[in-house]
């Protein structure tokens, strides 16, 4: 669909993105948009198709607002974009972003996601007033991404990395991207759940709340973004903080994505690159097994997996396994940890004979799942430390709901 002119009868935006310092205006329209929802399973990881990079040579503003409502937001690769209002619909990939939207009180507008099944919603249900219609959303991976459905869902804005479609999905061209900035609406977005792709070595990566920030300028949440980031802070800096092992002394952890409930194969993580997806282990305090070792992390690029055998000669202390986020605790521990127990090699390693195999946490994290996440792992790795709730759950809601 790549070479396919613009529907016609599209939304029309009033100029179009364009790679340096250029100012990209979105003439943003409400009420333009249908959600169509995809339905295709998709696998754990997609394959890199491109090594072209877009680059941004920008430099960070403060966000700046006129007289007449319109304002801007500079974020890399894209520069800075302006909005003559705020959006009121917009759509994502990474679900990271969406949880975002969702904790500045967004919900309603959110379109899409990359696909849905990993759009962790359980943890709403423990937040009084906060929920997300995951069904309607449209799931924009379909064993690839079709440009049409960006024309069908008519967003606001596309909070998306435009270097993660022309480098992750075949048949996304620059032009695409152009294509879509001017007869649909800008795009505003950096990849940040990893920081092992090659294609983003020549701009800078966020963290997760320098990227939160970024969004709550968009949709003009500043102070509710605020009340949120200080929620974090006394928590996770906080208390949670005061009871951890140094820096440096934590649990030793080998993190790894394994699919299905009968594991042979392994895709490593390591915690010196960076990520939002492990926010809440580099909170707390944790190690790297596979530091001192030829193991190499997943990324867009390299998908080299690991077998039991040289997972037992690293052994680390505690496994933790990616790809299980749908399972309780006692469902993971019933099926994946049961059969590593009875595996011929796997119930060699010691994490599985101390009971230290837990689940490692989404792909996609956003600041709402960070809080749950850093919740349920202190207890996993620090039981004699941590137990119950460690956060306020009522909190939380009522900042999400607006009451801050």
């Amino acid at each position: 669909m790549a070479d396919e002119q613009p529907k016609s009868d599209a939304p029309t935006r009033r100029k179009c993105l364009k790679y340096g310092s250029a100012v990209v205006t979105a003439g943003l329209l409400a009420g333009c948009s249908s959600n169509d929802t995809g339905s295709t399973e998709t696998p754990e990881s997609e394959t890199a198709t491109r090594t072209e990079t877009a680059t941004a040579e920008n430099t960070e503003t403060e966000t700046e607002t006129s007289d007449d409502g319109s304002y801007s937001v500079s974020m890399e690769p894209v520069g800075t974009v302006e909005f003559e209002s705020v959006p009121e619909t917009w759509a994502t990939y990474c679900q990271g972003y969406a949880d975002m939207g969702i904790a500045l009180g967004k919900s309603d507008g959110l379109l899409s996601v990359g696909y849905k099944p990993r759009l962790h919603t359980h943890w709403y249900d423990e937040l009084d007033g906060v929920s997300v219609d995951k069904e309607s959303l449209q799931q924009l991976y379909q064993g690839g991404i079709d440009k049409e459905l960006f024309y069908s869902m008519g967003a606001d804005v596309h909070v998306i990395d435009p270097n993660w479609l022309m480098n992750n999905f075949k048949g996304w061209e620059q032009s695409d991207i152009d294509e879509l900035t001017e007869n649909v609406a800008p795009f505003l977005g950096n990849l940040i759940f990893r920081q092992t792709d090659q294609w983003h070595d020549d701009y800078r990566y966020y963290t997760m709340y320098e990227a939160f920030e970024k969004v709550a300028e968009l949709f003009q949440e500043q102070e509710r973004y605020q009340a949120f980031r200080s929620f974090h802070d006394e928590y996770v800096r906080g208390r949670v903080a005061e009871k951890l092992p140094a820096e440096g002394e934590g649990a030793s952890i080998g993190l790894v994505y394994a699919a299905g409930d009968e594991p042979e194969k392994f895709s490593p993580y390591r915690l010196d690159t960076g990520g939002t997806s492990i926010k809440h282990l580099r909170d707390l305090h944790v190690t790297d097994a596979f530091v001192g070792t030829d193991v190499e992390g997943i990324s867009s690029t390299n998908r080299t997996k690991i077998d039991y055998e040289t997972l037992l000669e690293v052994d680390p202390e505690y496994l933790l396994v990616k790809g299980h986020e749908t399972k309780t605790a006692e469902e993971f521990q019933d099926t994946v940890v049961e059969y590593l127990r009875n595996h011929d090699i796997g119930s060699n390693l010691s994490a599985v004979q101390n009971d230290r195999v837990f689940r490692g946490g989404p792909t996609y994290q956003g600041p709402i799942h960070n809080l749950f996440l850093v919740e349920r792992t202190a207890k996993d790795l620090y039981p004699d430390r941590f137990s119950g709730e460690l956060f306020d759950r009522d909190r939380v809601a009522d900042i999400i709901n607006g009451d801050f």
